[in-house]
């Protein structure tokens, strides 16, 4: 599944980790609105919105509150939806594959992601990898706290999902 990616350390970011959860499970919280709502942005952040249209073309829409209460709404479209095994979404297109007007925000830093589900044991090897056009959108999108917050996205997911079963 994953050789399929290239992986390129100028332009990619990676999180990967085997976590303790069954991919069903965690393909379920990136599927299911409610869910992902819980679990999306790092506390004492929240989502104040989702939508989900989990098909290719569809769309993928978030918007983050911070803790003062501002909203970053942030929209894209899946591009691959291949059943508790993989979800391709991006930024750089609007539900419907349209693409992104030149606008500020989150479009200003297009990225592809993937999202890479392999059973491991009873488990999942769990692997997000974000790819970018250029070495510049790469290192924001580090700056920005990819390690750190997508990390901790995940341990939420994992939490939930864990405090669930």
């Amino acid at each position: 599944m994953t050789k399929e990616i290239e992986i390129n350390p100028d332009l990619d970011l990676v999180l990967e980790r085997v976590i303790d959860v069954p991919r069903e499970l965690v393909w379920k919280a990136w599927t299911d609105v409610e869910q992902l709502k819980r679990w999306f942005v790092p506390k004492p952040w929240s989502v104040a919105d989702c939508r989900i249209d989990i098909r290719p073309g569809g769309e993928f829409t978030t918007v983050m509150r911070s803790p003062e209460g501002e909203e970053f709404p942030s929209s894209g479209c899946f591009l691959e939806v291949v059943e508790n095994e993989r979800l391709v979404f991006t930024s750089a297109l609007l539900p419907g594959f349209r693409p992104t007007p030149k606008v500020s925000g989150d479009h200003e830093l297009p990225f592809t992601a993937f999202i890479l589900l392999e059973p491991e044991g009873v488990g999942t090897r769990y692997r997000a990898i974000l790819i970018h056009g250029d070495p510049q959108s790469k290192k924001t999108h580090e700056d920005m706290g990819f390690e750190s917050g997508w990390g901790a996205a995940l341990d939420q997911m994992v939490e939930m999902i864990s405090s669930e079963q």
